[in-house]
């Protein structure tokens, strides 16, 4: 006899392929489960002709799906990490997290176009994305774009749109590396905290006694530091703050980005860390790339 776990998700293509990449992961470590996924439309998906820092930042996301889950409606959600609030709730707490995928971002342009042409116009809504891609392309300027990898695609063909700039991760995720024109180095653009991890949330008091097994040891203290970090330097899911960790045996090699309200200035710095300091590691450099501006 099987015990069925209900996963909750996002409607769109990539957070349904996210939650099948959980729902093969669960049903292979626990073969006496069987996963199905129930999907939902949430407030992020509906309103698309607004930026999200003026409709309540990244959170609107998950609302619907953390929602789903105290009602006992799904008994797990899976999130693009990056797109969880940095603050977690105790009564839904993270209990697993994915092997990460590549973590960079990447231009994608539109239709005859091999490069980019002089003075291009950029589809993004991510201030860390204009905030970098501006310091390599200095004559580029800016247009707001939401909506999924498929609406994004359609609207840099329709919509007046040199290129745009995406993760990686989703675009792997979904079969589409060939629509890739560019990848930047995590170096060139720092990646939003937790980008290519998926999270999977579950509720507090509840027992999945596999659940040890999907978590993959290296992504938990990358997320760790990375949304540390950002905790520390007070940024919230609209902010262009950004951190990046690498994890190599026990060693934990965190970048970050942070950027000053007030003065609209931003420095990057990184440093290493044993990995069972990675808390301490992205208050640390944090606090240090706090002092220098």
């Amino acid at each position: 006899m099987y015990s069925v776990i209900r996963i909750g998700s996002r409607e769109s293509a990539l957070a349904v392929k996210q939650a099948e990449i959980i729902k093969e992961l669960i049903e292979r470590e626990a073969p006496e489960i069987r996963a199905e996924i129930i999907t939902m439309k949430t407030t992020g998906d509906k309103i698309l002709d607004k930026s999200l820092e003026k409709i309540g930042g990244k959170g609107l996301f998950v609302k619907e799906l953390d929602r789903a889950l105290m009602e006992g409606k799904i008994d797990l959600a899976v999130h693009s990490l990056k797109d969880m609030p940095m603050e977690e709730r105790e009564d839904l707490p993270i209990l697993a997290y994915s092997r990460r995928e590549d973590p960079r971002d990447v231009l994608l342009l539109r239709e005859g176009l091999d490069d980019l042409p002089e003075a291009p116009v950029i589809g993004t809504s991510s201030r860390r994305r204009s905030l970098q891609m501006e310091a390599l392309y200095p004559e580029c300027t800016f247009r707001g774009i939401r909506g999924n990898v498929q609406t994004r695609l359609h609207k840099l063909e329709t919509e007046g749109y040199d290129g745009t700039l995406l993760a990686a991760a989703g675009l792997k995720r979904l079969g589409m590396e060939k629509e890739i024109r560019r990848y930047f180095s995590v170096e060139e653009m720092i990646p939003a905290a937790g980008q290519g991890i998926l999270a999977v949330q579950g509720r507090q008091g509840e027992t999945y006694e596999w659940m040890a097994r999907l978590d993959c040891p290296e992504s938990r203290a990358s997320a760790q530091a990375e949304r540390q970090f950002i905790r520390t330097v007070g940024g919230g899911c609209t902010s262009p703050c950004a951190a990046h960790a690498r994890v190599e045996g026990n060693e934990l090699k965190l970048s970050g980005l942070y950027y000053n309200e007030k003065t609209g200035q931003y420095v990057k710095g990184s440093l290493c860390a044993d990995t069972a300091r990675a808390v301490q590691a992205g208050e640390e450099l944090a606090q240090e790339l706090m002092r220098r501006i």
